[in-house]
C-alpha cells in the first residue's frame, strides 16, 4: 500500500472520529402511569378509552387527560397522569422523594422490570385497584434508534456515563442505552435527578465513556 493510500486511510478515519456525535438531549420525566387495560376498566369504567391530551416526544406515545390518585401507607399523591397507550403490566413511575410521600420504597428499576417492586393503591373516578408489584422509580436511560447506537458506537444494554455543565453540573453514571426502530434520541431521568443538577428540558448532556456492554456482564 502506498502512502497516499495510507494518507487517505488515516484522513478518513480521523474524519470519523470528529464527526461522531456526543451530544444528546434530556428529557425531565415527573411521575406518571401506565394502566393495563384490565385496571384501566376497573379505574374507569368497562372499555374506556383514554383521551389524548398531547403527543410525547417518543412516537405513538401520548399523555392523557386522565390522572389518578396514588395512595400509600402514610400519604397518598393526586393528579398523576396516565400516559398511553395501555400496556400489558401497569407500572407507576414516582421518585424517590414521592417514595417518602407515600411511605413506600420504590426500587430503582429499568421500565419493565417490576418483578418483586413495590404496591401501591390507585384510585380512580369509578374504582380502586392495589397492585402488589409495579411502583419502581425509573432508572436513568437514553432512549435511540439503531442508527444512533451506530454513531455513538454504543449497542442496546450498554451503560454510559453523560456529562452536563452548569453550575450544578454532574457525571451520570449507569445510565442505561435502549435501542428501537420505534424510539426518538433522548435521554430521560427523573424530576429529583433534574432539580439536583439544574436541568431544564431539552438541555444537553454529552455521553463521555462507555462503562460496561452486554458482553462484559451489564445489563
Amino acid at each position: 500500500m502506498d502512502r497516499q493510500r495510507i494518507k487517505e486511510i488515516v484522513q478518513e478515519v480521523v474524519q470519523k472520529v470528529l464527526q461522531k456525535p456526543t451530544k444528546v438531549p434530556i428529557a425531565v420525566s415527573n411521575r406518571h402511569i401506565h394502566l393495563s387495560p384490565e385496571h384501566l376498566d376497573r379505574l374507569f369504567g368497562r372499555s374506556y378509552m383514554l383521551s389524548k391530551q398531547k403527543d410525547l416526544s417518543q412516537p405513538n406515545q401520548f399523555a392523557a387527560k386522565e390522572t389518578v390518585t396514588l395512595i400509600g401507607p402514610k400519604g397518598k399523591i393526586q393528579k398523576v397522569r396516565i400516559l398511553g397507550p395501555a400496556r400489558g403490566k401497569t407500572q407507576v413511575e414516582v421518585s424517590l422523594f414521592d417514595g417518602f410521600t407515600l411511605g413506600v420504597k420504590p426500587p430503582i428499576r429499568n421500565s419493565g422490570d417490576i418483578e418483586g417492586s413495590a404496591s401501591v393503591t390507585i384510585q380512580g373516578p369509578r374504582g380502586q385497584v392495589t397492585i402488589p408489584e409495579g411502583l419502581i422509580c425509573a432508572a436513568r436511560h437514553i432512549h435511540m434508534q439503531p442508527s444512533d447506537g451506530d454513531a455513538f458506537g454504543v449497542s442496546d444494554g450498554d451503560y454510559v456515563q453523560v456529562m452536563v455543565d452548569g453550575p450544578r453540573g454532574v457525571i451520570f453514571s449507569n445510565v442505561l442505552i435502549r435501542v428501537s426502530q420505534n424510539y426518538k434520541l433522548e435521554m430521560h431521568i427523573d424530576i429529583d435527578e433534574a432539580n439536583a443538577a439544574n436541568l431544564k428540558n431539552g438541555q444537553l448532556g454529552e455521553i463521555v465513556a462507555i462503562e460496561r456492554q452486554i458482553s462484559e456482564g451489564g445489563g
